[in-house]
């Protein structure tokens, strides 16, 4: 699977194709299904089929917003998911608080016990306005930025790219935890 720098330097229709298709990778491969297998965990560090989809379907939102301030800001910074900000001060963080942080999503946001079918259900309206925006963007809006905490500058193009892998990514995670895999 390419990586985020692999997809990067492939055209963007092709970022873009990839990130289409996500949602129906994700249908195909719960379809069938029964609630305790999607919410099984195969083992007790990684992600159950359930928790893989509910992820997705709130760092979509996440992208969506951080798309909005791109167009809204000049060069706004941005919080990387899972990781504390080199200097956590800038933005009132305290102690060992990490902002943006998918494990406690998937602890106080009930993953376990979310409906899969309702969980894709939103990421794919989630996927398919993100798309509708980037459709939207003009030659010289998809040249707008972002600077994130460990990537650096990061333009749409790079989002879709960073996008893309962690399409990738989840949805080889999600086949093998359906397969009882780590």
């Amino acid at each position: 699977m390419p990586t985020r720098e692999e997809y990067a330097r492939l055209p963007l229709a092709q970022r873009l194709t990839r990130m289409t298709r996500t949602a129906d990778e994700l249908a195909h491969a719960i379809r069938g299904r029964d609630s305790g297998a999607l919410a099984r965990r195969p083992d007790a560090k990684n992600w159950a089929p359930v928790e893989i989809v509910c992820h997705l379907r709130d760092i979509e939102e996440l992208a969506m917003m951080r798309f909005r301030m791109m167009l809204a800001m000049e060069e706004p910074k941005v919080l990387v998911a899972g990781v504390r900000p080199p200097k956590p001060e800038e933005w009132g963080l305290v102690g060992a608080e990490i902002p943006v942080d998918p494990e406690r999503w998937a602890e106080e946001r009930q993953y376990l016990r979310c409906d899969a079918g309702a969980a894709l259900a939103a990421f794919r309206l989630r996927r398919r306005e993100s798309l509708d925006f980037l459709d939207r963007l003009t030659t010289q809006q998809w040249q707008r930025g972002c600077l994130h905490g460990t990537l650096g500058r990061l333009t749409f193009g790079d989002w879709a790219a960073l996008l893309a892998a962690h399409d990738d990514n989840h949805v080889a995670q999600l086949e093998r935890a359906l397969a009882g895999k780590p």
